[in-house]
């Protein structure tokens, strides 16, 4: 078992922050039917004037001086002790499914490992498979997202070069999210899917939890859902109240920019077939020959910028804001689980209250006199029933201690991996924003000096036609 390095990237702990009020209060208001709006309205300067074409538009006049006022912790190279590589995509065909494998070469220091280097080859569910167990052995961590299972949006065909490599990209990017966390990296089943062939990974997942002890979480879990929590922390509803809000603006920002994209690659597929008409004019009007053919020119540099301008959206922007969209289900999957636990806690408390009023009521209630119909001596079945109930009591203490564990436990896990995840947030949209501004501000600038810049006319007529043209 051998493999290359990988880029990874580990995130130094922090302590827990609250959520900033300014963050959510500045997020944007998109209507459900005029989202649009907000990229096809008129630009203008804040004091009202209209853009101006002969203003300055450099990136350094214009995006290399925005800065933001949380600068990122700078990580220390020295921690990386585990690079992840997810490549070379092979399709594979059987008589009973058509699938697609990623190579995974995993290079590390750490000692728990019998080698420095592996190459494996997982398939899709294999990483949805780690993803479970993680979740399952850590409920109120925040485990990213791993793309859909079936055929992403804009994707025609499921194995076409694009949803391939986009999906290779995505896992990618989920192993090496879980490489830089200082828990989740650490995690049994990590390691195997990582270092065992095929046959291992296989015989390992057989040693999952059972059926009826996963029937059993799921009906605790459901009970929680339908009790509710009654004294959920202030903290976690602000997060709650967060998420909700942050969902929403993703998934209208997700909506619009995968509408962008799909009308520029429709106009992209017309203007590809522009230029080579006017090149075809240019040799059937001798006169014109030479304008037509500038026209030509200045359409096929316009067509490669603005193909360079949607890969730019396809590529950075597009799937991290769908990315962000998948990580708002998981935030709102681990608030649930989180407040499933302290339902549980709740409904222990209230057991335990019960049944030390039952301890403490009057020894002539309605059972022990039952009893005494029976034959038995009343006093002996009341003392029998104060034993029962003192040890279904104790039981109940130990239970209640070991959820309290439990719960604060989770919830401080779940405080710190969410500083963390905000952390990684505005790390990834500040950085897909601005690429995003900064391919927008070169096109444009690109695309102006094409459209103002005059041919070399031998008639007066040519730069006229052009100016009309263009």
């Amino acid at each position: 078992m051998s493999g290359n390095v990988a880029d990874s990237a580990v995130s130094p702990t922090t302590p827990a922050q609250t959520i900033p009020a300014d963050l959510s209060g500045q997020m944007l208001e998109l209507d459900e039917d005029d989202d649009l709006e907000v990229f096809s309205k008129d630009t203008t300067n804040t004091d009202g004037g209209s853009f101006n074409a002969s203003m300055q538009t450099s990136p350094g006049s214009m995006i290399n001086q925005y800065k933001f006022d949380e600068e990122e912790e700078e990580e220390d190279p020295g921690a990386k002790d585990l690079f992840i590589t997810v490549d070379n995509p092979e399709s594979h065909i059987t008589t009973i499914e058509t699938f697609i494998t990623y190579r995974v070469v995993t290079k590390t220091t750490r000692s728990e490992f019998d080698s420095s280097e592996y190459e494996v080859r997982r398939r899709y569910q294999d990483f949805l498979w780690l993803r479970g167990r993680l979740e399952e052995a850590h409920p109120t961590l925040i485990v990213h997202p791993l793309p859909e299972k079936f055929v992403m949006k804009g994707m025609v065909e499921r194995f076409n070069d694009d949803f391939i490599e986009t999906r290779r990209r995505a896992l990618h990017h989920f192993l090496n999210r879980i490489a830089e966390h200082p828990i989740l990296s650490c995690n049994e089943d990590l390691k195997v899917f990582l270092s065992a062939q095929a046959w291992e990974l296989a015989s390992h997942k057989k040693q999952g939890p059972g059926f009826l002890s996963r029937m059993g979480e799921t009906v605790r879990a459901v009970a929680a859902s339908v009790r509710g929590v009654k004294n959920r922390p202030e903290e976690f509803n602000s997060i709650q109240e967060y998420v909700e809000s942050f969902s929403q603006k993703m998934t209208s920002l997700d909506r619009i920019t995968q509408r962008i994209v799909k009308e520029e690659r429709e106009y992209l597929e017309e203007m590809k077939e522009y230029a080579p008409t006017y090149t075809l004019w240019s040799g059937s009007e001798e006169e014109l020959a030479e304008p037509l053919k500038g026209v030509a020119n200045c359409l096929d540099r316009c067509f490669q910028e603005t193909e360079g301008q949607v890969r730019q959206l396809s590529d950075c922007l597009a799937p991290t804001l769908h990315e962000y969209v998948l990580s708002t289900d998981t935030l709102k999957a681990v608030l649930r689980r989180r407040d499933n636990m302290q339902a549980e806690l709740e409904a222990k408390n209230e057991a335990l209250a019960a049944k030390r009023a039952d301890r403490d009521a009057d020894p002539r209630e309605r059972g022990v006199v039952w009893q005494s119909l029976l034959g038995k001596n009343p006093e002996e079945a009341r003392q029998q029933r104060q034993q029962r109930l003192t040890g279904e009591i104790g039981e109940l203490k130990e239970e209640i201690d070991k959820l309290e564990d439990r719960v604060e436990w989770a919830n401080n896990a779940l405080k710190g991996d969410w500083s963390r995840w905000q952390r990684s947030m505005r790390s990834d949209l500040k950085d897909a924003f601005v690429s995003t501004a900064q391919k927008n501000v070169d096109y444009y600038e690109k695309v102006r000096v094409t459209h103002l810049k005059p041919p070399q006319p031998h008639h007066t007529f040519d730069t006229r036609l052009v100016s009309i043209t263009l």
